[in-house]
């Protein structure tokens, strides 16, 4: 089931191209959506890597593959700074009812809040630029950045720097990847279910073992 997800991402860049990483990246503002994922395949489709795949704006086909590469990357570092303004309107306006009511459809459950409360309260504002280059973190930032009021201008400038470096960097790497991409993929995916694996064995475990605890 992973691989198949991984796989839908992939074709929906392969297909969509562009248009697909601004929203994905977009997406994975607020939910995480596998950015790590849908960069390093852009940056493979910009290198050129599949010849039944181009990187195409506005109709137009990019050619040379540094521009394409630039195009991808800044397409998911836009992506992600809208994404990242509508989180944290969502926790502006929506205030703590609306995140602590829906928290759970974002991942935002009551622990994960609490632990992003202290993240920033001992961070600052650093926690919105080192958190946009965390894995897992950088998808929960936003929501609680509007929701702890940091002022829209600071947040969206320290916002940019972190998500293009990001983007670049991870899309560099695709780039770098080129034609090995698939083989990489095939790896990705074994590696993501033997993980998955892994996780539910440890959650077994743990919850047995509190079960056999004494009580009292």
């Amino acid at each position: 089931m992973l691989a198949s997800i991984s796989g839908s991402i992939t074709s929906f860049v392969g297909d969509h191209g562009v248009y697909a990483v601004f929203a994905l990246m977009a997406l994975d503002a607020v939910f995480p959506a596998a950015s790590e994922l849908v960069m390093l395949y852009a940056g493979a489709l910009a290198s050129g890597a599949f010849a039944s795949q181009h990187v195409v704006l506005f109709g137009d086909r990019i050619t040379t593959p540094g521009w394409a590469y630039v195009t991808m990357a800044l397409a998911g570092t836009l992506g992600y700074v809208v994404g990242a303004i509508v989180g944290w309107m969502i926790g502006r306006y929506g205030g703590r009812p609306f995140v602590e009511r829906h928290g759970r459809l974002l991942h935002l459950g009551p622990d994960r809040l609490a632990r992003a409360e202290r993240w920033f309260d001992r961070h600052d504002d650093m926690a919105v630029l080192f958190g946009r280059v965390i894995p897992v973190i950088r998808s929960f930032i936003s929501i609680p950045a509007g929701l702890f009021r940091m002022p829209l201008g600071r947040y969206t400038l320290l916002t940019i720097p972190g998500s293009a470096v990001w983007a670049f960097g991870i899309a560099a790497i695709g780039w770098a990847l080129g034609s090995h991409y698939e083989r990489f993929h095939r790896a990705f995916d074994i590696a993501l279910v033997a993980g998955a694996v892994l996780l539910v064995l440890y959650l077994v475990v743990r919850r047995r073992s509190s079960r056999l605890k004494p009580r009292g």
